[in-house]
């Protein structure tokens, strides 16, 4: 079948779950992963295939190595190949200074948002690589704007750890941009999605909201939308970009 096959990881809830189902929408077969919520995948599983699209859902911790493995695994079984990575798993955690940081806090931070998106794209190059026989593909890392702001006083280890990201996605890009595969991220700023209650503060949106640039809090799906065309052929000879999806929050 020759379908494209996209893996959202993160795929359960906000940015992510938006961008499989418009993924999806596009005509993507689509694998969501997600690291505890099955329930909350199936759902965006269930969405597809009722709107007539494929799509099927996986648990994996992107950090642990042998967990994305057999994800991986688990893809090449079902579906034999894989055209779009879209790596949006990630953590936040409750606003601290420094020097309140536990070192487990630190370590699951980039265990997480760093090293899981290093192993998923390596083990995506694996398999996109005209290098070893694959037919090429598109890699889109998820950033944040926290990049740009340094989020002192709140998540420095969080902008830190996507400062890594997008330095990450300018190096890989060069790495394999002669090997049929695009490299590119988005930076979203103030999104409506629950990653705001996950690090302790669920009433963010609602606060800052009015005071951003376009007077308002973005969406997932405008994220998505960011999301999908770097992925697509439309972006063909786009590669080690970062979008900005911040709605002009850029300071």
């Amino acid at each position: 079948m020759s379908t494209p096959v996209m893996l959202v990881t993160g795929g359960s809830r906000g940015i992510g779950a938006a961008t499989a189902r418009m993924a999806a929408e596009a005509g993507y077969r689509i694998v969501v992963n997600y690291a505890a919520n099955s329930a909350a995948a199936d759902m965006v599983v269930g969405d597809i295939v009722a709107d007539g699209g494929q799509a099927f859902a996986i648990g994996a911790d992107v950090s642990d190595e042998d967990a994305v493995l057999a994800m991986f695994d688990e893809i090449d079984a079902r579906y034999g190949r894989l055209d779009a990575l879209v790596n949006n798993a990630g953590v936040v955690d409750d606003a601290e200074r420094l020097e309140d940081m536990s070192m487990d806090r630190l370590r699951r931070m980039f265990e997480i948002n760093v090293f899981g998106t290093m192993l998923c794209a390596r083990e995506a190059v694996k398999r996109m690589s005209s290098a070893h026989g694959g037919r090429g593909g598109t890699i889109v890392n998820v950033s944040s704007a926290s990049v740009t702001l340094g989020s002192p006083s709140q998540y420095i280890d969080y902008a830190s750890s996507k400062g890594a990201v997008e330095t990450f996605t300018m190096a890989l890009a060069k790495e394999v941009v002669g090997e049929k595969i695009r490299v590119n991220a988005v930076r979203p700023g103030i999104i409506d999605t629950e990653i705001h209650a996950s690090g302790g503060d669920p009433d963010r949106v609602a606060r800052l909201g009015a005071s951003l640039p376009m007077g308002r809090a973005g969406t997932a799906r405008e994220v998505a939308g960011a999301i999908i065309w770097l992925a697509s052929d439309i972006s063909s000879y786009t590669t080690g970009a970062v979008v900005d999806v911040s709605g002009g929050r850029a300071v």
